[in-house]
């Protein structure tokens, strides 16, 4: 197969990125997740700025993985199962447009299967609202400032990581203990 041996590149907003990094981190066969910025219309956004809501960025993480180990169809699995797709601009107390729930794709290919996700998952009734989901192309991803990147990672103890982080991340470790990195699966 032409995919087994190239890396691959997916860009997912699920509302706060350190939440989302953490969880695609934990994943084989993804090789890296970097936090930043996508979607909006002004160049070189800071935190500051894309945390105001006048950039019109999401707050999202662009990952390269391997699609021999782990495919995209799983990857939109993770993304939809680690969020609240139903609810716009929104995921929990963080609100406004840079929280959105978001799929930028990076060739038809992912767009085609990211809208065959959300239609299937929409249909089978697994919410009791409609998905909002926005799936757009992805134009420049800018990535966020370095003490946002491997969040959680570096400060567990942080009230936000221990908080909303860490039971986000162990919920998500049950569901997905088959796709876990080897390090992550052995954790509690």
């Amino acid at each position: 197969m032409e995919n087994e041996n190239r890396i691959e590149t997916a860009t997912f907003g699920t509302g706060c990125f350190w939440c989302t990094e953490a969880v695609f981190e934990s994943l084989e066969g993804v090789l890296q997740v970097v936090s930043g910025y996508a979607g909006g219309q002004v160049p070189n956004p800071t935190y500051k700025a894309v945390c105001e809501g006048t950039t019109g960025h999401a707050e999202c993480v662009q990952l390269r993985y391997d699609p021999a180990k782990i495919s995209y169809a799983e990857l939109l699995e993770a993304f939809f199962r680690s969020h609240d797709p139903t609810t716009l601009n929104r995921q929990g107390n963080d609100v406004g447009t840079q929280y959105r729930s978001v799929i930028f794709y990076h060739h038809e290919a992912q767009k085609d299967l990211a809208e065959k996700a959300k239609e299937a998952l929409d249909k089978s009734g697994a919410y009791a609202r409609p998905i909002v989901t926005e799936i757009a192309p992805i134009d420049t991803f800018y990535v966020a400032e370095d003490y946002h990147q491997h969040y959680f990672a570096n400060n567990p103890e942080q009230g936000y990581c221990a908080f909303v982080i860490a039971p986000k991340l162990d919920k998500f470790r049950k569901v997905f203990k088959e796709k876990l990195r080897e390090d992550f699966s052995r954790q509690p």
